[in-house]
């Protein structure tokens, strides 16, 4: 048995202006990304597995929006090049839902550079079975153009 390393980069989108909401600012983003799993092969199989996806993700900024400390959550869908196939788990799809839910902080000049403490699911949603699942927890670096 082993673990599955993840490494990503990818992009963000604005999708709408920050509205007010309660306590704090809301926005919502698309974040675009392309990953690399790397994991312990099964029998002949792939290490490596190649991942584009997309996350819809709302965001939101505490203390009416000027903290710089944020929340999100997001729902999305990625497609990997082969099925991901573990000695200890196996997808039956190459497609898969992700969830993502995380906090962070800006820092910086206009608040370009972010850090996030990310939380990410990615599972079929019973399309197909097998269905266990994989979980990641992800340090995120962000720098804003």
């Amino acid at each position: 048995m082993g673990s599955t390393d993840s490494a990503t980069v990818g992009m963000t989108i604005p999708w709408s202006p920050r509205e007010p909401v309660h306590e704090g600012a809301l926005s919502t983003y698309w974040d675009i990304f392309l990953s690399n799993w790397h994991a312990p092969a099964l029998g002949e199989g792939p290490h490596d597995y190649a991942q584009i996806g997309a996350i819809y993700t709302w965001r939101y900024r505490f203390d009416h929006g000027g903290s710089p400390w944020f929340a999100e959550g997001g729902v999305g869908g990625s497609v990997m090049d082969h099925v991901y196939r573990t000695p200890d788990r196996s997808f039956s799809t190459a497609f898969q839902f992700t969830q993502v839910i995380g906090i962070g902080r800006s820092f910086g000049e206009h608040g370009a550079h972010e850090l996030t403490l990310r939380l990410q699911h990615f599972s079929n949603g019973g399309i197909k079975k097998p269905n266990p699942g994989e979980n990641f927890a992800r340090l995120r670096y962000t720098y804003h153009f």
